[in-house]
C-alpha cells in the first residue's frame, strides 16, 4: 500500500505524470469542467472534502512554482484568499478572470472535484522542478 499522503489511486497517478509547468486544478463542486479535462471527483457531500483540504493533500507531492486565481475570489470569498495565502506564502499568485480559468481548465492534466460549496474556490497549481 503506498505510504505517501496522496493515496487516491487516480490523483497520486497524475500528480506522478506532471513535468514543469503543467497544470493541476483543484476546485469547488460547481465548477464546469471540459469534457477534454479529466475529472478526479472527491466530493462526497455538501463540504467533504473541503477544498482546502484536497489542496493540503495536493500540496505534500505536488512541487508548485505559481498558483492561478479567479480575480473575483478577492471579493466574493475573501476568507479563502486569505487561507490559500497563507498555506502558499511565497508562491507568485496571478489573479484571472473566472471565465478565464473555466477556459484554462482545458489545458490541466486534471480537474480535482471536491465538496466545497463556497464561491471561487478554485485554484490551477502550475508544477515546478525540485532541483
Amino acid at each position: 500500500m503506498k505510504k505517501t499522503k496522496v493515496i487516491n489511486s487516480d490523483l497520486s497517478r497524475v500528480i506522478a505524470t506532471m513535468g514543469h509547468f503543467d497544470k493541476l486544478s483543484i476546485g469547488d463542486a460547481g465548477m464546469p469542467v471540459p469534457s477534454s479535462t479529466e475529472k478526479i471527483d472527491l466530493a462526497v457531500d455538501n463540504g467533504i472534502p473541503s477544498f482546502m483540504q484536497v489542496l493540503n493533500n495536493v500540496l505534500e507531492e505536488l512541487e508548485v512554482q505559481r498558483i492561478f486565481l479567479a480575480e473575483e475570489i478577492k471579493v466574493q470569498n475573501p476568507k479563502m484568499l486569505t487561507a490559500i495565502k497563507k498555506r502558499l506564502p511565497d508562491t507568485p499568485i496571478t489573479f484571472i478572470p473566472h471565465e478565464e480559468m473555466k477556459k484554462d481548465l482545458a489545458d490541466c492534466k486534471a480537474f480535482v472535484r471536491t465538496g466545497e460549496m463556497t464561491p471561487y474556490s478554485n485554484i490551477l497549481l502550475e508544477s515546478g522542478v525540485t532541483f
